[in-house]
């Protein structure tokens, strides 16, 4: 008897098995490496015009070119880090002699437009006073808190390296991304067109736009509203402008993020007595910053990958919680080849 083209015979299922298996423990040695590897290919993708010029200035090197293309690319991502963790160690210490000189001074009212407020105003006024009336009660809380709070520290700075280390990984991946990407994604392509046929190249362009416009929107938006708030607190007064710019930026690469930053400077502003800054400053906050937040964010991304914002918003929120930091590109990336494979089927359904 001959077995049908299309049956399954035991030659297939030992292979089908086999392949399964492979897969398995593929993942089992690479499970560990694959966020540094979805890092890697996002820089290097979003980076990719720039390493063509480089490579093409260079006379076509490809290997010189990816070694000099990661090295300013580490060096654009250590010295911020860097400059950033020297000034934030001084700072804090400034703002700890600050919040100790506050309390030093005794009991202060609230502006009394803060104590109107129902139940909060009442509520913020009583543990003030109850603050600063102990100041050295406070030390010993802060002192105890810090104790019990002594694993979580190490467990933070144990993050802190597996991080660094994870950096590292990825910044090693993109150097072979730039070297040898152009034959991989020709490889990826044919071993995928196996499966899917045209339909590969729709995906792929799907996977492409989506990346660049949220890296390109999470960035610009970022940006600008870093720069924003940190005008903003030029303006109302605040020490440190530029770090607390920064650290807005950082914070704006997650959507509606930045009133933790700016709305918190006010808070404080209101409470140390200078109202019209602290005013001014949650005004500017909340009609400018979170303005541009609304504005380019949606126009950047959406019209890019014609995925409505609110998708779009879901994936980098959902991405963060499922995968870290590093969903907030595969989030929104995911939904959108779910977006694709859905107008697809659409437009074969409407088709005849």
């Amino acid at each position: 008897m001959h077995e049908l083209p299309g049956s399954l015979t035991p030659r297939r299922l030992i292979l089908g098995l086999l392949l399964g298996g492979l897969l398995v423990l593929s993942y089992s040695v690479l499970h560990l490496f694959l966020v540094p590897m979805a890092w890697a290919a996002i820089m290097a993708y979003t980076t990719w015009p720039l390493y063509l010029r480089l490579r093409r200035a260079l006379g076509e090197r490809a290997t010189l070119s990816a070694a000099l293309m990661t090295l300013l690319l580490s060096l654009a991502i250590a010295l911020p880090l860097l400059w950033l963790v020297s000034v934030l160690r001084s700072e804090l210490g400034h703002a700890y002699a600050a919040v100790s000189d506050y309390l030093a001074q005794g009991p202060r009212p609230l502006p009394e437009f803060v104590r109107a407020i129902p139940w909060l105003g009442d509520w913020l006024q009583e543990t003030l006073n109850q603050l600063a009336s102990d100041p050295d009660a406070l030390q010993e809380q802060a002192r105890t808190w810090m104790e019990q709070r002594t694993g979580e520290v190490l467990n933070l700075l144990g993050g802190v390296g597996r991080n660094a280390a994870r950096l590292g990984l990825a910044l090693l991946t993109v150097l072979f991304l730039y070297r040898d990407g152009e034959q991989l994604l020709a490889q990826v392509r044919q071993v995928l067109g196996r499966f899917l046929g045209q339909r590969v190249e729709g995906y792929l362009a799907a996977v492409g736009a989506t990346t660049r416009a949220v890296v390109y929107g999470l960035v610009l938006t970022a940006i600008a509203q870093g720069a924003l708030a940190g005008l903003g607190y030029w303006v109302a007064g605040v020490q440190s402008p530029m770090l607390l710019a920064v650290m807005t930026t950082l914070i704006a690469l997650i959507p509606f993020g930045t009133p933790l930053v700016w709305g918190s400077i006010g808070v404080w502003l209101l409470l140390t007595g200078k109202t019209a800054a602290g005013i001014g400053l949650l005004v500017w906050g909340a009609v400018v910053v979170s303005w541009v937040d609304n504005l380019i964010r949606p126009i950047v991304i959406s019209s890019a990958t014609q995925i409505p914002f609110l998708l779009v918003m879901f994936g980098v929120l959902g991405g963060v919680a499922a995968f870290g930091l590093v969903g907030l590109f595969l989030g929104p990336v995911v939904l959108a080849v779910m977006m694709a494979v859905w107008r697809e089927w659409l437009g074969q359904q409407s088709g005849p």
